[in-house]
């Protein structure tokens, strides 16, 4: 099997296959429609670098040492091999393009290449000019503003990165048709990631009267401050500035929330007309038959909820990413030679969703995707790293999901009933850990992306399908360690009852079994 992994930037699972009913991305739901989709998968750290540099090596920020964007981890850490590393050790040829690890130190200013990639990977050229003042405002001058929607023609080169993006995808299938070499090939689109800059026409899907709030808009009673992001990137964009919000628990005025929100869903179907025409291409080139498509995010976004914007916090907002895995022969009937399996959708003209092909609630974790894939394309499965595995060249810290492909959700739910193994019904019942750093108990302007040097306290969260339990604990950055006798502040949720994650009821619950747990597990 081929692989084409597609990981889209600050994309929460706003689509109409994970049951949005405004949001139009007809393509990615016709993937879905031939999926098996994860509707509770979880990123280990809700930020780009850490994120991306997790899942890529299959470990976790506190195995990788990173927790911002300025050490690269075969250096700062240990040598690990990555996954696209480990498939062109087995004879794949490996393709980046666009934002698949991120750009920086963090990946040796190569994308680690020639590590992970057979070829030096492709950066759209575009992409040098998505900070710059391209946004018209209404007196006719260009801002760097958040809310972003353009004339395409009028951008420098006439071109957007996604869209480069796109055209060297399908180059690079066609010339891997030529060729009949597997392929590994990893895309990374920027939107709906800030500035949410994206053609203008897709506005046109969102009339502003159709646009509500975030349903819980303001700071949650019994949230920590050291919880709380105060959203600083979104503060220091143009049209943000100008309206003058204090620091750091001033609310945006509710018509901007709602131009925020309309551009956020607008670059989501801009981002799907892009998958809509790359998975189109990988029909025109006969490939749909032997090629397992991956789609998912690096992590969320908080569109309001909580007061906040943007990632930086354990909230699911900002962790829980879609994940959906098309495998041709496991989550469809093998497909025909030539045989159309995603035809382009046209979101301006197309009615109707379509429903995943198979839909797992099981909590999982984007750290497992390295040993996923392994499986899914038939290579052996890397080894479970053992307890200190900073000297292990290849190991993962993530178990293979594939186990949950097959089986009906009635049947895991039945088989916990007579459960007697302990570390089988752990495994049964699975967790999802994220984490996040801060510099200090409350907010500061270094809260959402404190450097290293600075990191003081450490939020660790344990994600089941019934609860978010997080512990706010001491961290020393000199040694990469987290004491747990210095409990900064706590969370527990309950989901039956607080889906949304607004009523934090750690101060009122006895929370023994939850320490023991999130302890048990941070130790081994």
């Amino acid at each position: 099997m081929n692989v084409l992994l597609i990981i889209v930037d600050d994309l929460r699972p706003v689509l109409g296959c994970y049951g949005d009913k405004l949001v139009k991305s007809p393509n990615i739901d016709q993937l879905a429609s031939q999926s098996m989709v994860f509707s509770n998968a979880y990123a280990q750290q809700a930020v780009c670098a850490p994120s991306r540099v997790s899942f890529l090596t299959g470990r976790r920020p506190d195995t990788t040492r990173l927790y911002d964007f300025y050490s690269y981890w075969r250096v700062h850490a240990g040598n690990y091999s990555t996954m696209p590393q480990y498939f062109k050790e087995n004879g794949y040829m490996t393709l980046s393009v666009g934002k698949v690890f991120h750009p920086g130190i963090s990946s040796n200013y190569s994308d680690d290449y020639p590590y992970s990639w057979s070829i030096p990977p492709f950066h759209p050229s575009a992409e040098k000019h998505e900070n710059d003042k391209t946004c018209r405002g209404k007196d006719g001058k260009l801002y760097a503003n958040l809310v972003c929607p353009v004339n395409v023609t009028e951008m420098p080169g006439g071109t957007l990165p996604d869209i480069q993006s796109t055209e060297e995808a399908i180059h690079l299938l066609n010339i891997m048709k030529t060729n009949r070499q597997k392929f590994f090939l990893a895309v990374g689109y920027h939107k709906p990631h800030i500035p949410l800059r994206y053609p203008q026409e897709f506005l046109k899907l969102y009339p502003l009267e159709n646009i509500t709030l975030a349903p819980d808009p303001w700071m949650p009673k019994k949230l920590p401050s050291v919880a709380y992001n105060p959203w600083m990137d979104i503060r220091q964009r143009d049209d943000v500035k100008a309206l003058n919000v204090s620091f750091p628990y001033g609310a945006l005025p509710d018509d901007f929330q709602r131009q925020i929100r309309q551009s956020y869903y607008a670059a989501v179907s801009y981002l799907d007309v892009q998958v809509g025409l790359l998975l189109n291409a990988l029909d025109n080139v006969g490939l749909s038959n032997n090629t397992v498509v991956v789609f998912t995010a690096d992590h969320g976004w908080s569109l309001g909820e909580h007061g906040e914007w943007a990632k930086y916090s354990n909230f699911d907002v900002a962790t829980r990413v879609p994940l959906m895995f098309y495998v041709p022969g496991m989550t469809t009937s093998p497909v025909s030679q030539g045989a159309r399996v995603f035809p382009y959708l046209d979101p301006f003209n197309h009615i109707g969703g379509s429903a995943p092909q198979g839909q797992s609630k099981k909590v999982v974790e984007l750290v497992s995707l390295f040993s996923t894939l392994a499986e899914l394309a038939g290579l052996q499965v890397p080894p479970a790293c053992p307890e200190m595995s900073f000297g292990v060249v290849l190991c993962t810290e993530g178990t293979s999901i594939v186990h949950y492909f097959n089986v009906s959700e009635r049947m895991v739910e039945e088989g916990k009933e007579g459960c007697n193994d302990t570390d089988r019904c752990f495994k049964e019942e699975p967790f999802a850990f994220s984490q996040y750093p801060r510099p200090a108990d409350t907010p500061q302007w270094n809260s959402d992306k404190p450097k290293l040097k600075d990191i003081r306290i450490m939020g660790y969260s344990m994600r089941t399908i019934d609860y978010r339990y997080t512990l706010w604990v001491q961290f020393d950055p000199n040694n990469f360690s987290a004491n747990f006798e210095d409990v900064h502040a706590g969370e527990l949720y309950i989901m039956e009852n607080d889906p949304n994650q607004d009523n934090n009821v750690y101060y009122n619950t006895s929370h023994g079994w939850f320490s023991k747990k999130i302890l048990d597990f941070l130790k081994h």
